[in-house]
């Protein structure tokens, strides 16, 4: 089943260490921008624009 990791661009090392360590080096990663946690609905909505197509990529390939 095809899938893609989404991260903040806060935890990009933390993400690849963690795949790393599961021996997953290869698994596909989107990052989005920090941070999220304060981001209100339209914020989100703007950062899940920003890396749609990243997302539909990763997926497709």
């Amino acid at each position: 089943m095809p899938s893609v990791a989404i991260a903040s661009t806060e935890f990009a090392d933390a993400a690849e260490t963690q795949a790393d360590a599961l021996g997953m080096s290869d698994a596909k990663r989107v990052l989005v921008q920090h941070p999220i946690q304060d981001a209100n609905p339209a914020q989100m909505c703007a950062k899940a624009d920003a890396i749609v197509d990243q997302v539909i990529a990763a997926l497709s390939n």
